[in-house]
């Protein structure tokens, strides 16, 4: 009874959400049926001693997934405050849906344990509460959330692709002002030298741990490899692509770029000049910058994708 009352207050719930929460939120509930259908196929925790009422008990059970679903993503809105927005991106999804499942496998494997405990336990003896029926009930679940999240992958695929096709479109869209900006830099500096004869307002000294000093006119940076002990910069001197070695760690030199929104971490291994990257561009499933007169791909790792996004969106907004 307490089941049917969870699906009634969570089915009005539905009701009342909007087309992209409804659809998350119908996404789920494909999920536990599809896990139910799963356990309903291969009767583990002696289910099969049950005959007809082992299809009862998987009605609770998948009335289980469903508040573990609910539960799940209440700590993810309100404890790791990642709401579920389409808004923010494919990785966002993406990173968020994996978040989804290493919180959500475990709850429900406890709640089905604690089931089989209290509930499963007259005629079977072993599903009494222990460590060994947990890691057992958490492979099954594991399992049907590794085949869920393929299948999922794959039926959205082609959603994904666009949004990363929009993505992209959307990047070099603002890379194109941000060149537009980079034009009135450069006509300020030259005012700058021929009135006071001095050097560019953004020309800096980088130094590293031996004497070693490499001169930069940051806007014509095109971008910093760390390699080992040290970094290469590589920047446009009178019209040459010119590379320099710092015995230096790349935190370092991000530090000492730190005045420089232009300039970004995009890679553990790769600082970049966005004012010299010619555009975005998909390679082998990955996003990739290509750097003007090099044409040098740089990588972008997923867990600074939301940096290089946030450092274009700021200058759309400063303009």
């Amino acid at each position: 009874m307490k089941v049917f009352v969870v699906m009634l207050f969570y089915t009005i719930f539905v009701i009342v959400m909007n087309g992209e929460k409804r659809q998350t939120i119908k996404i789920r509930i494909i999920s536990v049926c599809f896990a139910v259908v799963v356990l309903a196929i291969f009767k583990p925790f002696g289910l099969d001693v049950w005959q007809w009422q082992a299809y009862a008990h998987l009605i609770v059970v998948g009335g289980l997934g469903i508040l573990s679903c609910i539960l799940t993503e209440a700590i993810l809105v309100y404890l790791f405050k990642r709401p579920g927005s389409l808004d923010r991106g494919v990785d966002y999804i993406i990173s968020r849906n994996l978040w989804f499942q290493l919180i959500n496998t475990p709850l429900v494997s406890l709640m089905i344990c604690l089931y089989r405990h209290f509930v499963l336990s007259d005629k079977v003896d072993g599903n009494h509460l222990s460590w060994g029926n947990f890691f057992e009930t958490l492979v099954i679940m594991a399992f049907c959330s590794f085949l869920i999240g393929i299948y999922w992958r794959f039926k959205f695929r082609g959603k994904y692709l666009a949004a990363e096709l929009e993505e992209m479109k959307q990047m070099n869209e603002q890379l194109q002002r941000l060149q537009q900006e980079k034009s009135v830099v450069k006509l300020q500096e030259k005012t700058i030298l021929n009135s006071e004869n001095a050097q560019p307002v953004s020309t800096i000294q980088l130094s590293g741990t031996t004497s070693d000093v490499v001169t930069l006119h940051v806007p014509n940076l095109l971008y910093a490899e760390s390699v080992g002990n040290y970094v290469k910069v590589l920047q446009i001197h009178e019209g040459k692509v010119v590379s320099d070695m710092l015995r230096v760690t790349s935190k370092q030199v991000e530090k000492m770029l730190i005045d420089y929104p232009m300039v970004v971490r995009c890679h553990r291994a790769f600082l970049v000049n966005l004012w010299q990257v010619e555009k975005v561009i998909s390679k082998v499933g990955s996003m990739q910058l290509l750097i003007k007169y090099c044409n040098d791909s740089i990588p972008v790792s997923r867990s600074n994708i939301s940096s290089v996004k946030q450092a274009l969106a700021q200058n759309k907004d400063n303009r």
